[in-house]
């Protein structure tokens, strides 16, 4: 049966190759990030299913709704992915507020918009995967320089598990991957010089097989995804 999916952070690394990967097994995917041109080039790469590129910045209530309409064209939305972020890396003492503000809205709050605006398109069966970091993950290495951005991916952690309690009565999965790192560009842009030992293409494929079959197992679960023990 094929399903409809949203996937935000589409336009490079994890979140393209999560798209492609669903695209490619014949499900509609609704791909969306700031950067139209590359969603263009991300549904010209699909060799089968569909990809509907919809441009938009989670931080603004007119570009939300801009999904929310997309999404209504399609019967049902039978899965979510929260995949965008944005990281930050400087000492605690140098990161200004402003930053904290900033990664909180975009790796938590465009979480809480869109989830809030898409709830009334997500089914019984549907599922919810937010996409966290180690970073966020309690009891795991951590990294100096990530406070703005390990504050963020714990409190998404956080509001993982209240959803996953809120939604069950609608028949909702909510769960959350606390991922390690991945070679994305992302990474290189806060640890220019590191190789990772996942692939984005990797990822992307465990990625795209958990928002299918995972919330046959798991709800309210926030489980690591991660070779080694990073941040």
């Amino acid at each position: 049966m094929s399903k409809n999916v949203l996937v935000t952070g589409a336009s490079r690394g994890i979140g393209y190759k999560t798209a492609l990967m669903l695209a490619s097994q014949g499900h509609t995917v609704i791909a969306t990030a700031r950067s139209e041109d590359k969603l263009l080039e991300l549904a010209e790469s699909a060799s089968s299913g569909n990809i509907v590129p919809v441009s938009a910045d989670l931080t603004l209530q007119d570009d939300i709704q801009k999904l929310a309409t997309a999404v209504s064209d399609f019967d049902t939305l039978h899965g979510l992915i929260n995949n965008a972020g944005a990281v930050h890396r400087e000492a605690f003492m140098d990161t200004d507020i402003e930053v904290f503000q900033h990664l909180m809205d975009v790796n938590v709050y465009g979480i809480v918009r869109l989830t809030k605006a898409l709830k009334k398109y997500l089914g019984k069966g549907s599922h919810v995967l937010n996409i966290s970091s180690m970073s966020g993950y309690q009891g795991s290495l951590k990294f100096g320089g990530l406070s703005a951005y390990g504050a963020s991916k714990a409190a998404v952690v956080g509001l993982s598990e209240v959803l996953s309690s809120e939604f069950a009565s609608d028949g909702i999965a909510v769960n959350c991957l606390c991922i390690g790192a991945v070679q994305t560009e992302m990474l290189s842009e806060a640890f220019s010089g590191f190789k990772a030992p996942v692939s984005p293409e990797q990822m992307g494929t465990y990625i795209a097989d958990f928002i299918l079959t995972g919330h046959q197992f798991y709800n309210g679960k926030v489980l690591p995804v991660a070779l080694n023990d990073p941040g």
